[in-house]
């Protein structure tokens, strides 16, 4: 088994176990397993008859896993929550977490170009099955389809003028590797490069792996397989996730509406909020692990 602390720190650890709210008996689901530290910790709170269910659609997450007979792996992404459980035999269970940070693995290895620190292939899959890479959206989007990607998932104020400037730069070379992409930005880039580069890779890397899609499928599988009862935490660390999950334990979807049925009665949302605004990281934790800073926890329950 690897080094779990170089794998990934696991965000406000004491925050998700005490959310959860876990029964010794309990079926609960890790939605991104990762290093497994969220994962121990529930194991940990967890009787002989409980059982975990732990999905990743990295690879390299299952070098991690422990060697106990309640835990069932799933090599898939969250997004089919529910077909999995299914194929398990898992009919309903009594919790679910998701930490939808890029794990700290993932960023120390340059071969998956997730971060601006190392050279390395434009990638940023995080399913290595996945067909289309960080260097696909690059060359191959319109010069709209990316001024509408870089102001939507990466917030970025010149959305345009990086458009424009990644159309002519590709003419010239195609993009292949996070070098390229760096010399195409600095130019260009709005106050703090290292902040500006960020949210330009964020916002690929949530194209690449249609993050806010499976978030999305993933809530709303959620209310599905939870019990009565049963809670549900999110770990965000973007605004565009935050306001997804915020959304839909307020409204029931993922737009922020309040929809009616045919005859203009108000859908039952039938996830509640437990705390109105979200848990923050200390700032002792913030100083062990600075990749937790912007980090927010929200914790709904069935209804």
């Amino acid at each position: 088994m690897s080094d779990k602390s170089i794998y990934h720190l696991p965000v406000m650890l004491s925050e998700v176990i005490e959310a959860l709210q876990i029964k010794s008996d309990g079926v609960y689901v890790d939605a991104t397993f990762g290093g497994g530290g969220h994962s121990a910790a529930i194991l940990k709170r967890l009787g002989k008859e409980g059982r975990l269910v732990a999905f990743d659609q990295d690879k390299d997450a299952r070098q991690n896993l422990p060697d106990d007979p309640r835990v069932i792996f799933v090599a898939a992404n969250f997004r089919h929550l529910s077909r999995f459980l299914r194929l398990h035999k898992v009919d309903k269970v009594d919790g679910i977490l998701a930490d939808l940070g890029v794990s700290s693995f993932q960023l120390d290895t340059a071969s998956r170009g997730f971060s601006t620190r190392f050279e390395g292939p434009l990638n940023m899959r995080m399913d290595h099955a996945r067909q289309h890479t960080a260097a696909d959206v690059l060359n191959n989007f319109s010069k709209d389809e990316l001024q509408k990607l870089f102001q939507e998932y990466g917030e970025v104020t010149n959305a345009r003028t990086l458009a424009g400037v990644i159309e002519e730069e590709r003419r010239l070379k195609r993009f292949e590797l996070i070098s390229d992409l760096i010399a195409a930005l600095r130019p260009i880039a709005k106050g703090n490069p290292q902040r500006y580069f960020a949210q330009v890779f964020q916002a690929l890397r949530i194209q690449v792996n249609d993050e806010l899609g499976a978030l999305e499928e993933l809530l709303k599988q959620s209310v599905d397989v939870l019990n009565v009862g049963g809670r549900v935490a999110i770990l965000t660390f973007h605004s565009l996730e935050d306001r997804i999950v915020k959304n839909f334990f307020k409204y029931g979807n993922a737009e922020g509406e309040r929809r009616t049925d045919d005859f203009g009665n108000v859908l039952e949302v039938k996830l509640s909020a437990v705390t109105r605004k979200p848990t923050l990281p200390s700032p002792g934790e913030i100083r062990k692990n600075p990749r937790a800073r912007s980090a927010k926890l929200r914790v709904a329950e069935k209804i």
